[in-house]
């Protein structure tokens, strides 16, 4: 764009050059953007107001027949294996029974329902004011504010394979479990906040990757040679010319992982679980969640990343695989040690940490000096820099995360998205895919919030969490966390406050529900637009 102005400017044509900077000047595009928003939004009740008579739902007789009785209708986000409704929205023709056709005189709006009789101008005003909803803090922000106490164990999945976890809250009456799984680099620390929170209601658990965290191995899982009789002594394990018996075949994968998760519930929690899993921990917990969902109540993904490996699996691309000389086993190759400690002394470099919190985290203010140092402490351990090495080369999983999508539909897994909408690496579009192929999924954005919003926003999380997992756990009776009914067919938009350190604060929350129309997600898209373009020219 500069480079066209350059050349309008010395081209001597100054009537273009200045028609140029008033189309592409920040106030034009502003205006323009917010014309068309209007449009939309007239258009959209347009055809709410045009179309209201005609919509119906089906349900079946034993169905109303339940409504009668209770009066309410459960959220088809808590359907469950032994769910005794139908849930809205499934095609009944798999179900040999009678359909009744009941039609529906209102539509529901942003902030309630919008009756048939209702006039434009009226659902304009209503949809121009988001209503707000004030949620409890964090337990410690207030003198009396009572948080679960938080215990740290080591747990031998394998000879010389030390897991650390940590775990608060309630055990052996019946609480829910939860279990928390990090994404790249940190550990069960990042999920401090959750701990204290939620072990008040549930069982809470966080568990640190093998080669991650304070699952990093005790010993050198090679030996090196010796020499004149002397072993030889080497500060970064790893690389050694032979592999120790326990370490054989051992690379810290996402299959690794998964298997690891597996082991952990079946071991020590014993018993089926929640799940979530933020960033690299969320596609870990949707790939266990694939592999066994007889273990799982739940799924939460915290912007997880919808991708992870650069190299073929062995299993799927057998061929292709031989190509590359090393599949993140060790002893790692000495070759890949002078290239990896290149980008290790980048990475590990305390001012690259600093950077990277402050490119995930869009609250600059969020305090980050515990993980910094968490993150920090672990570099510095022997076993980083190969630990690092193996998850690079690392291959892909033996099923991608569309995959393992598919998977957990098959198995109606429920599943639940909350997303940090200024990420800048997993962006929400990836979360909207998600929702596509999952449309009865609750979907929540959360802004401003970055890669982390159990972290930076946990308030907000917590609160939705603690909700969703009520919704399941009640087969649909208790609404899910800001909707108003019970059904969250459609879209809403609300300011969630909240107090933190004596400070009132607050975020925008949009919860896109089942039947969002097309004209709701444009109008999401421009304003995600329309905001893009304000950050950029602030």
């Amino acid at each position: 764009m500069l480079s066209l102005q350059f050349h309008l400017l010395i081209s001597g044509n100054s009537s273009l050059f200045l028609c140029f900077n008033f189309i592409t000047s920040y106030k034009f595009i502003t205006n323009f953007c917010l014309l068309l928003l209007e449009f939309v939004k007239l258009v959209d009740m347009e055809i709410l107001s045009s179309h209201s008579a005609p919509c119906c739902r089906f349900v079946t007789s034993r169905q109303r027949f339940s409504e009668r009785r209770s009066g309410s209708f459960p959220s088809k986000f808590s359907r469950r294996r032994n769910h005794e409704f139908v849930p809205f929205g499934l095609n009944l023709n798999s179900y040999n029974r009678t359909r009744v056709s009941i039609p529906i005189r209102a539509l529901k709006g942003d902030e309630g329902v919008i009756d048939a009789n209702e006039t434009l101008e009226n659902v304009t005003k209503r949809r121009g004011s988001i209503p707000k909803v004030l949620i409890p803090g964090l337990p410690g922000d207030s003198k009396d504010g009572f948080t679960a106490p938080v215990s740290s164990g080591q747990w031998e999945w394998k000879p010389k394979f030390n897991i650390h976890y940590e775990r608060s809250g309630l055990r052996n009456n019946g609480a829910p479990q939860v279990l928390f799984l990090p994404g790249f680099g940190v550990g069960s620390f990042h999920y401090e906040k959750q701990l204290k929170d939620l072990g008040q209601d549930f069982g809470v658990w966080a568990i640190d990757f093998l080669g991650q965290g304070m699952s990093l191995p005790c010993e050198d899982p090679t030996r090196q040679q010796q020499q004149d009789g002397n072993q030889i002594d080497d500060p970064l394990w790893g690389f050694g010319d032979e592999t120790e018996p326990w370490a054989d075949n051992l690379v810290y994968s996402i299959d690794l992982w998964q298997e690891q998760v597996a082991y952990f519930i079946q071991e020590v929690v014993k018993e089926p679980i929640y799940i979530v899993g933020n960033s690299l921990g969320g596609y870990v917990a949707l790939y266990f969640a694939a592999c066994n969902p007889h273990l799982v109540k739940g799924v939460t993904l915290l912007n997880a990343t919808p991708f992870w490996g650069f190299f073929p699996n062995p299993v799927r691309n057998p061929r292709l695989s031989e190509i590359f000389p090393s599949a993140g086993t060790f002893p790692l190759p000495l070759g890949v040690r002078k290239i990896i400690e290149i980008v290790w002394k980048k990475i590990r470099d305390p001012r690259s940490i600093r950077e990277i919190l402050k490119q995930v985290y869009a609250d600059h203010s969020t305090n980050v000096d515990k993980v910094f140092s968490r993150i920090l402490e672990i570099t510095e351990h022997p076993a980083a820099l190969a630990s690092f090495a193996s998850i690079m080369l690392a291959p892909q999983g033996e099923m991608s995360f569309g995959e393992a999508l598919s998977r957990c539909k098959s198995h109606d897994v429920p599943i639940c998205l909350m997303y940090g909408k200024e990420d800048p690496w997993v962006r929400p579009v990836w979360g909207l895919q998600v929702k596509r192929q999952l449309p009865e999924a609750p979907y929540y954005q959360i802004s401003p919030a970055g890669h982390c919003p159990h972290d930076e926003v946990p308030e907000v999380v917590n609160y939705l969490l603690r909700g969703w997992i009520k919704n399941l756990e009640s087969q649909g009776f208790v609404a899910l966390p800001l909707v108003d009914d019970e059904s969250g067919r459609f879209d809403v938009a609300k300011d969630v406050e909240y107090v933190r350190d004596g400070k009132k604060r607050s975020v925008r929350v949009q919860f896109y529900g089942s039947e969002s129309s097309i004209w709701s997600r444009l109008t999401s898209f421009f304003n995600n637009q329309l905001q893009d373009v304000n950050f950029k020219f602030m």
